[in-house]
């Protein structure tokens, strides 16, 4: 099993209290690329190729519930869990 699918796995069965740094890493190793931010704001904005959906997170700790489920979704559809 690969790190990257240990992570995902560790954050779906847990998705209350995911630090916005373990969430941010596993965007990042799945294939997600970090949109340039204007400055002064508290939002992140991911996009990956192959997928038209942005997906945005706001820099909480934790953060929300529905912000990680919606990213396990998008991993899970578009990201490369498997690959190191």
């Amino acid at each position: 099993m690969s790190c990257k699918r240990e992570d995902f796995d560790k954050i779906k069965n847990n998705p209350k209290n995911v630090s916005f740094n373990d969430l941010n890493k596993l965007l990042r190793d799945s294939g997600f690329t970090l949109r340039t931010q204007k400055s002064g704001t508290t939002h992140f904005t991911y996009k990956i190729k192959g997928c038209y959906e942005l997906l945005t997170i706001p820099y909480a700790r934790p953060v929300s519930k529905g912000y990680v489920k919606d990213a396990l979704d998008l991993i899970q559809a578009y990201g490369n869990l498997d690959e190191d």
